[in-house]
């Protein structure tokens, strides 16, 4: 009488066999655990157990939940800080803390500048514009572009010392003869690649030391200090302004595609605050109208947003975040620059017209 078994049973499953035996030949047989569960429970998650027979699915224990995806644990409860300063740091693009004690390094270091002997603010100047070329150059050659340093360290040093003692005429010169230099430079590496490296050479000597040079002409007045000033709060208000708004409101962006956490309301946040500082800066310290600080602050919110997204432009195509990382927080020099450059050019020429040459 054949003895009854478990799974000879009536109604009992039975576990398919699989005949092949790791060596490939007919042998004993070998289970094929089922996926499923048997009882009607929850499906579970199959894993594979690979092997020389095939592949064998076995059941994992935990379920599959759609509040919690599969391989995901939820955090412990002493996790949650942690979490929180992660999705502000993403919220805000930016460590605060660091980035204000670095900003604050930065204008100390300008005021000092220009509070103990005017010219050694050209010092300052002159190591920001090197070490921001130095940081354009080698972000350039991520691209396979490679304007010649030299040409561009020289004759940024050259631009600013001849735009102090010559005024307009010495940036004009030394300007020309930076390019110059630069296209004559780049002819002892070939052909191949010249105009596009040429071109970054011209791109580079207008947008960091001709513009970084109007500067210098704003701190050539006797009263250069306080433009210097008004020059740099009034771009700092911008920063801040539009940071604070566009943290707080910022609903719109102005171009998701260039600055996805740039918002038209980080725009009027800027604007505000611009006014606010023209208004003190070009009033109280430059003895100009009230209304005229309202323009000089909103043509400076408008540039100074203008110059990050330029900058913004140039990291996109490059496919890079940060110019470098010399300063913690920020980013490169680079980072920083971006709105005060097209900044220089149009607070010199206004300061020019509401106060006089000086």
């Amino acid at each position: 009488m054949l003895e009854e078994k478990p799974q000879n049973r009536v109604g009992a499953p039975t576990a398919p066999t699989d005949t092949t035996s790791p060596e490939g030949t007919t042998g004993a047989t070998r289970p094929v655990v089922p996926t499923g569960d048997p009882a009607g429970g929850p499906p579970t998650h199959p894993a594979s157990i690979h092997n020389r027979a095939g592949t064998v699915e076995v059941p994992v224990d935990r379920p599959t939940s759609i509040a919690e995806p599969p391989g995901v644990q939820p955090l412990p409860a002493d996790a949650a800080p942690a979490a929180e300063v992660a999705a502000e740091a993403g919220r805000t693009g930016r460590d605060l803390p660091l980035a204000i004690a670095v900003s604050v390094g930065l204008g100390a270091a300008i005021i000092a500048s220009l509070a103990v002997y005017r010219p050694a603010f050209l010092a300052v100047l002159a190591a920001a514009v090197l070490i921001s070329v130095w940081e354009l150059t080698r972000a350039l050659r991520s691209a396979r572009v490679r304007p010649p340093k030299v040409p561009l360290v020289l004759g940024s040093v050259a631009m600013i010392a001849l735009t102090w003692l010559s005024g307009p005429s010495g940036l004009a010169v030394t300007t020309m003869l930076t390019v110059l230099a630069a296209l004559v430079w780049r002819l002892s590496d070939g052909p191949v690649g010249y105009f596009r490296d040429a071109s970054a050479a011209v791109l580079i000597t207008a947008y960091v030391p001709l513009l970084a040079c109007f500067a210098v002409l704003m701190l050539r007045p006797d009263d250069g200090a306080a433009r210097i000033v008004a020059f740099i709060v009034t771009v700092v208000c911008s920063d801040v302004g539009g940071y604070v708004a566009g943290v707080l409101f910022g609903r719109h962006p102005m171009s998701p595609s260039v600055s996805p956490k740039k918002s038209w309301e980080g725009l009027g946040g800027s604007v505000l605050a611009c006014m606010v500082s023209g208004v003190l800066m070009v009033g109280l310290a430059l003895d100009g109208a009230w209304w005229q600080g309202i323009v000089y602050g909103a043509a400076i919110a408008v540039t100074a947003t203008l110059g990050d997204l330029g900058e913004s432009v140039v990291k996109r195509d490059l496919g890079i975040k940060d110019m470098g990382t010399l300063l913690p927080g920020h980013g490169g020099l680079m980072d920083r620059m971006d709105s005060l450059l097209p900044s220089a050019a149009v607070a010199y020429l206004l300061l020019t017209a509401f106060v006089g040459p000086g």
